[in-house]
């Protein structure tokens, strides 16, 4: 077991049975509930259901997916509470991914002000990113995360072992994660990352402690993302504009898909504003582009990418925000473009 002390909460790394039983006995609660979907309901609970039952927990179940990360599904997880006549001294427990994490953390926080919450990443994405920060909230109107705040849990537990659980598609997914932490902040492990290309033989119990100490080095210096924590958002802001369009269609992309694509994107914006080697701009584009397959851009849905981009939180006044590269490990905060740079690093995409 491997534990981060964060200032506030700590994250242990290693079988969640252990971790979890040591978690509840150090929390005073009147109630337990678990919030979980279809998948982690049946892969997941049962790695923790021994050490949960003799609290008689209350499982509240919703759909999978980003489609369902919304108001509407908040508004199920706060009636079941309300139902179950839970007061502000229940514990909830976030079994799943980002989008359990995201959006449990956000409703407890707000449930009468506030319960305690524990977050159980199962997938790679959460236990890498979406775990640690406290950044929580739901998406609305397309806009990735638009309506959330600012709130730590008791305790972050993530288990390696919950990753064989998913599926190829999803374990790329979060690895995209991995590799924006490598090229924002440690340029050896980006090129240790590099001979990787067989997930399924990641040794992930080095791999996702040295990427959680990149998040976490960052979060706790800047923990409201007013500077520096902006580095955590390199590939994001085109990478959630094409996200969130592609929900609405009929090819949905993972979250690290689209991250994929915009980190390719921005580094392109980096060779081109910071300066960043064309030769390492064209070693990410290479990479990226072996482990996630291309997805065509069409250029009809350019303006409603930059529409997206537009809204991002990111964003002061007018200006797109973007954090770029100068090189591999090293980032630039608080950079902007507009309309044309930005179509040029998604035709450069589209060229690959």
């Amino acid at each position: 077991m491997q534990t981060l002390a964060l200032d506030t909460y700590p994250i242990h790394i290693g079988p969640v049975a252990e971790s979890l039983s040591r978690t509840l006995q150090q929390q005073a609660f009147s109630q337990l509930f678990v919030l979980a979907d279809e998948n982690t309901k049946a892969h997941c609970w049962p790695l923790i259901a021994p050490v949960v039952q003799p609290y008689n927990p209350v499982v509240i179940e919703i759909n999978s997916g980003e489609a369902h990360k919304n108001l509407r599904t908040c508004e199920y997880i706060w009636q079941q509470l309300m139902e179950h006549r839970a007061g502000r001294d229940a514990l909830l427990l976030n079994l799943g991914g980002g989008v359990i994490g995201d959006m449990g953390g956000f409703a407890a926080s707000t449930f009468k002000r506030g319960i305690p919450f524990v977050q159980i990443p199962t997938t790679l994405l959460a236990q890498v990113d979406a775990s640690i920060g406290g950044k929580l909230g739901v998406d609305f109107m397309q806009v990735k995360n638009s309506i959330g705040l600012f709130c730590n849990p008791q305790a972050v537990l993530a288990d390696p072992a919950f990753l064989s659980t998913l599926s190829d598609r999803e374990l790329r997914s979060g690895y995209a994660e991995v590799i924006k932490h490598s090229l924002i902040a440690d340029a050896a492990q980006w090129g240790q990352l590099q001979s990787l290309t067989n997930l399924r033989q990641a040794d992930w119990a080095q791999i996702i402690p040295a990427s959680l100490n990149i998040k976490k080095q960052i979060v706790e210096t800047d923990p409201f993302e007013k500077g520096l924590r902006k580095a955590l958002n390199f590939g994001h802001t085109i990478g959630h504009a094409i996200e969130g369009h592609a929900l609405e269609t009929d090819a949905p992309l993972l979250h690290g898909e689209a991250i994929a694509i915009g980190m390719v994107c921005e580094a392109f914006l980096s060779c081109r504003q910071q300066n960043l080697p064309k030769a390492q701009l064209e070693q990410i584009a290479d990479y990226l582009t072996q482990v996630y397959s291309k997805v065509a851009l069409d250029p009809a849905h350019y303006p409603v990418y930059l529409r997206l981009m537009g809204n991002d939180k990111k964003n002061e006044g007018q200006a797109i925000n973007f954090s770029l590269l100068p090189e591999a490990g090293t980032v630039a905060v608080n950079q902007t473009a507009d309309a044309g740079p930005i179509t040029e690093a998604l035709d450069f995409y589209n060229r690959l």
